[in-house]
């Protein structure tokens, strides 16, 4: 007591000074109530985060192909079906109407192009104003748009119901036809749904068109690739929103044949069950090839004509890389556009299209509604 009282003595300081609370003391949250926007300076991380930046699954998987016409075309074929007649007398001539005289010319199909494009428009003082998480305004805004440019080019891609129109150089642009568009063959919709496909008399794809709401089978998932595989083809990706995918996922996991014994490492004993982790992504078809789950959080869903109130669905396919490339005119381009007043302009753009070399190596099952069950039948 002695000593406090000898340190209000050397201090010359009141005891009412001595015993103030901690609120009358100078702290930062005064600093930051000084009118105007306070005198602490923001801590902020010079990083910018984003989990929008998601892979373009589809784009990724098939190769790239260039064309030189707004509508560019190729040519589809296939061998005879085997003849169980094929047989000749010794020493015969070759009639016309042997079938093994007959030369196939195939089919001619084609696609149009379409111009997809992005903007970029900075002002000079925000190119030079410190930004948090770039130096340089105007590039990061141009990546952005970049990845936003492909982004909208895997979606449309992957869509439902677009078909393909020719641009009139006047009001209506080109358009190009999309997966669920292009496969005709193969295929099992909703009641109600149609693929018309190719039109060799207008040269056009038509849109495909949506129907009833209904759930996921792996009987109907079976069945495509039998009749893929029976006309020579081999998909090798089933592709559908994450909705459907998951719950495919789900499927295999609890069935069956999700586990099976195999043989130890020199082929002999009667080896150890493997157990299923977590997630299931490839699962093996009934003719000994691997086809891979892969869901795409870019494919897009669509409205069903369905009684559901809100009956939203989604395309499944099954897809063979191979047969399918992204058509490009000249690439993605990034090109300055006349500096306007105290702005920096830029236009991103690509001329492309979906070229479905043969449709039929894919199937496509239509009108699957994400939120239910897949079963077995």
């Amino acid at each position: 007591m002695l000593a406090f009282r000898m340190l209000q003595m050397l201090t010359g300081m009141a005891p009412s000074v001595m015993n103030a609370a901690p609120s009358d003391y100078l702290d930062v949250s005064d600093l930051k109530a000084v009118a105007a926007g306070g005198l602490v300076r923001e801590d902020v991380l010079d990083s910018i985060f984003d989990i929008s930046d998601i892979p373009t699954v589809f784009l990724d998987m098939i190769g790239t192909d260039g064309f030189k016409n707004p509508y560019s075309e190729w040519t589809e074929d296939k061998l005879a079906a085997p003849s169980l007649t094929n047989r000749r007398v010794s020493g015969s001539d070759v009639a016309s109407t042997d079938n093994d005289a007959t030369t196939a010319n195939g089919k001619r199909v084609g696609n149009h192009a379409q111009i997809s494009t992005k903007e970029v428009m900075v002002t000079e003082r925000s190119q030079n104003v410190d930004v948090i998480g770039r130096s340089d305004e105007m590039g990061y805004q141009t990546s952005q748009r970049l990845i936003e440019l492909r982004r909208d080019v895997e979606a449309i891609c992957t869509s439902q119901g677009q078909a393909s129109v020719q641009d009139d150089n006047n009001a209506t642009p080109g358009q190009s036809a999309t997966l669920g568009s292009w496969i005709t063959t193969n295929k099992d919709l909703g009641v109600g749904g149609a693929v018309p496909g190719f039109q060799t008399g207008t040269k056009l794809v038509t849109a495909q068109t949506a129907g009833a709401e209904r759930a996921l089978t792996f009987a109907l998932i079976r069945t495509q690739i039998e009749n893929v595989y029976t006309l020579g083809g081999n998909p090798s990706v089933l592709m559908s929103v994450p909705g459907v995918t998951k719950r495919l996922a789900e499927y295999l996991f609890t069935t069956p044949n999700a586990a099976a014994p195999t043989a130890n490492v020199n082929g002999t004993g009667a080896g150890v069950a493997q157990v299923s982790q977590g997630y299931i992504d490839t699962f093996k078809t009934d003719f000994g090839t691997l086809m891979q789950i892969v869901p795409n959080r870019l494919q897009q869903t669509y409205t069903s004509i369905g009684a559901d109130p809100d009956p939203v669905v989604a395309n499944v396919y099954g897809i063979d890389p191979q047969y399918w490339r992204l058509g490009l005119l000249y690439g993605w381009k990034v090109e300055p556009l006349a500096k306007l007043g105290l702005s920096h302009r830029k236009m991103l753009h690509v001329d492309w299209m979906l070229k479905a070399f043969l449709e039929r190596a894919n199937f496509l099952i239509a009108d699957i509604d994400p939120t239910l069950a897949v079963t077995a039948t």
